[in-house]
């Protein structure tokens, strides 16, 4: 006698929750401009460097900026990489809190799956590296570059294409590559530190929890917070911790839980008002200055024939989806929980194939591991050009190959049959039927 489907089993990728699907519809909208404009960034940035190479470097090592007290004349390239990506971190920290306080992510089952499958996103393409650069004349130090996700680029890639992906797939792809950057992040302070000043961190700690005690205390007022986190950036800075780490313990004091009558809590608000600058503005500048490297016939034969970027090709490739898709499915079967059946398992791995999208903190990573060795560093940003573009060549192939699908999907989502609109009044069709 066959036994009964289980009652108990919960359903993964399910339709979010009306207030959910708005939050993500509004970020989704944001980071997709800006990874357009990453993209554009990222395109001028190569003709530029080679077209004008020498103009692109006088550019990048221009310096500008005070050197006392606290040694902040740096390059056009330094503030990209440490000022403006602490902007794209902040927003990336308060986008965590607030999934894990008050989003879909605040129960411990629900955050297992996009947990376990970031971790797993991170570990196998660190081995994968890590292996092909075992024996001689690899550079084991690179072993994180192949390990972030890049939430715009993928973003932008699904709007040249034209995917209609459902907004749970969406929804995954964004949390995956938020808590994928915390992890990135935690990464860079322990491994990519060196010559830590205490007094300076210190400092910093102290300045912390002055923002902290500010904001818990109802304290309003930009003209406060914005020098006092400027004060917190330039001691980080300072202290010998990379500077990013301060964008992101700033955004983990915010409250992202709403209190009494409020119809968003302070850390939403902030977001809401942040995340254009960092996805219009901060994120497709430090890519201007990030990914202008030399390509050429010989630079090109050794992205695939040397350790450092093949490791990293196959980081991204192999590593990255693999990791993902496997990672999920473990923590699906062991959970009991059950794949919407509106999708399939195809779906989540063309998924995981677009999250091997590395681009962003992997041209970060690829500076701060090979900071002696600018030629090095050069190749391995130009294996993360080409490994991303392979991820983008092959999701593109196996979301095209679903792409009715998923436009039968979303227009089902988006029906409103009262004609307020598809996220406004009482919100689509579905969500009424649920009622």
């Amino acid at each position: 006698m066959a036994t009964p489907p289980s009652t108990d089993r919960r359903q993964f990728l399910d339709r979010l929750s009306l207030p959910e699907r708005r939050y993500i519809t509004d970020a989704l909208r944001t980071e997709t401009v800006g990874g357009i404009l990453l993209l554009i960034a990222a395109v001028v940035a190569l003709i530029w460097a080679n077209a004008w190479p020498h103009a692109y470097a006088s550019v990048l090592d221009w310096n500008i900026g005070p050197s006392v007290p606290l040694h902040l004349d740096l390059s056009l390239e330094a503030w990209a990489k440490d000022g403006l990506l602490t902007i794209f971190f902040f927003v990336a920290g308060i986008e965590l809190k607030r999934e894990f306080v008050a989003g879909e992510l605040r129960t411990p089952s629900a955050a297992m799956l996009p947990v376990v499958a970031a971790v797993c996103g991170v570990a196998l393409p660190a081995i994968v590296f890590a292996l092909a650069n075992s024996g001689a004349g690899g550079h084991p130090s690179g072993w994180a570059i192949p390990t972030a996700t890049d939430i715009a680029f993928a973003l932008g890639v699904l709007a040249v294409v034209g995917s209609h992906l459902p907004s749970a797939l969406r929804a995954f792809l964004l949390t995956l590559a938020v808590v994928d950057d915390l992890i990135a992040i935690l990464i860079i302070a322990i491994f990519y530190s060196s010559g830590i000043k205490f007094w300076a961190l210190g400092l910093s700690f102290a300045g912390l929890v002055l923002f902290w005690f500010l904001h818990r205390h109802g304290v309003r007022g930009w003209h406060l917070y914005v020098p006092l986190a400027l004060v917190i950036w330039a001691l980080m800075h300072e202290s010998g911790i990379h500077a990013t780490v301060a964008g992101v313990a700033m955004s983990l004091v915010l409250r992202c839980h709403t209190e009494g009558d409020e119809k968003h809590s302070p850390g939403e608000h902030i977001e809401h008002l942040v995340r254009p600058l960092s996805a219009g503005v901060a994120v497709p500048v430090f890519a201007l200055f990030a990914a202008g490297v030399t390509i050429s016939g010989p630079a090109l034969k050794e992205v695939f024939t040397q350790a450092t970027p093949l490791g990293i090709i196959l980081g991204l490739l192999v590593g990255k989806t693999v990791g993902i898709f496997g990672g999920t499915w473990m923590a699906a079967r062991f959970t009991r929980a059950e794949l919407n059946p509106q999708l399939k398992w195809a779906d989540l791995f063309a998924v995981s194939t677009l999250a091997g999208i590395g681009f962003t903190v992997s041209l970060l990573i690829s500076e701060l591991a090979f900071p002696d060795d600018p030629a090095l560093a050069d190749r391995a940003k130009a294996a993360v050009l080409v490994g991303s573009l392979l991820c983008a060549l092959v999701a593109t192939v196996l979301l095209k190959l679903r792409n009715r699908h998923y436009r039968q999907l979303c227009e089902d989502e988006d029906r409103d049959s009262d004609g307020d609109g598809p996220l406004d009044g009482q919100g689509p069709d579905v969500y009424r039927q649920r009622a």
